[in-house]
């Protein structure tokens, strides 16, 4: 092979190998940067998983919504009178815009019981329940336990219902899976002779009491003899004319 014909060879390599060279250093960058973009979703992905895992466990600890309110929210305060049958009372209230059924349960059902011990709120529907409980003797050199809780404990369970459903106690036994506890209420004694806003409550337990016991005064219209119906206005026209008709005798 003569020099020129070497030289030509070498030219058409070199004319060749820029564009080799070229395209391995092209595709080097775009191959870093396919690499890159790879880290960088799988960045992503486990900072997004890892945030919806801590979301979770955040959620579980967060306290269930609650349908019922209670006043008050934590204890229930009885006046110390051993020997004697002592009364306490919570307003409970529908919080919630579903029928809401409740039930109170006690770790001491010989000496407390509730009235009434559960029942059906409607949405925004309140209503006092007055909680009694027999108060022993203390024993022999024990102190009395005035505003110190007791061990006695009620807890009050909650379950959303459909409208028109009647309430039985086995209702939360078939679906104690979808009741809800809403509170424990622990029992405080209190000095019976210190005024507090347990008296308060009594009262109002009281007089909704009595307004239950009372029987409802039919307000509609009045059925005489065989489906004659009298209405409060048809009644006053009645009576008018009536009137009428004595004022004009006495004016012959």
């Amino acid at each position: 092979m003569t020099t020129d014909d070497h030289n030509k060879s070498d030219a058409k390599v070199w004319k060749l190998w820029p564009f080799c060279h070229s395209g391995t250093s092209s595709s080097s960058p775009s191959s870093t940067q396919n690499l890159n973009s790879a880290r960088r979703d799988g960045v992503r992905s486990s900072t997004s998983a890892t945030s919806i895992s801590l979301s979770s466990v955040a959620r579980s600890f967060l306290p269930a919504h609650r349908r019922l309110r209670l006043d008050p929210a934590n204890n229930l305060y009885f006046p110390y009178e051993p020997g004697k049958q002592t009364r306490s009372a919570v307003r409970i209230k529908n919080n919630s815009k579903s029928y809401v059924a409740f039930k109170f349960q006690t770790t001491s059902p010989k000496s407390c019981y509730m009235r009434p011990p559960g029942g059906i709120l409607v949405p925004g529907e309140n209503i006092i329940v007055t909680v009694f409980k027999f108060v022993e003797h203390p024993e022999k050199n024990e102190k009395p336990p005035l505003d110190k809780k007791s061990k006695v404990k009620f807890k009050i369970l909650s379950l959303t219902i459909k409208k028109g459903a009647d309430y039985v106690p086995e209702l939360f036994e078939e679906q104690k899976d979808k009741a809800t506890v809403e509170r424990v209420l622990r029992v405080v004694f209190l000095d019976p002779e210190r005024p507090s806003s347990l008296k308060r409550q009594l009262a109002e337990a009281d007089a909704a009491t009595e307004a239950y016991k009372k029987p409802v005064v039919d307000t509609g219209p009045k059925v005489v003899g065989e489906g004659l119906v009298i209405d409060e206005w048809k009644e006053r026209r009645e009576k008018y004319l009536a009137r009428q008709q004595i004022e004009e005798v006495e004016s012959k």
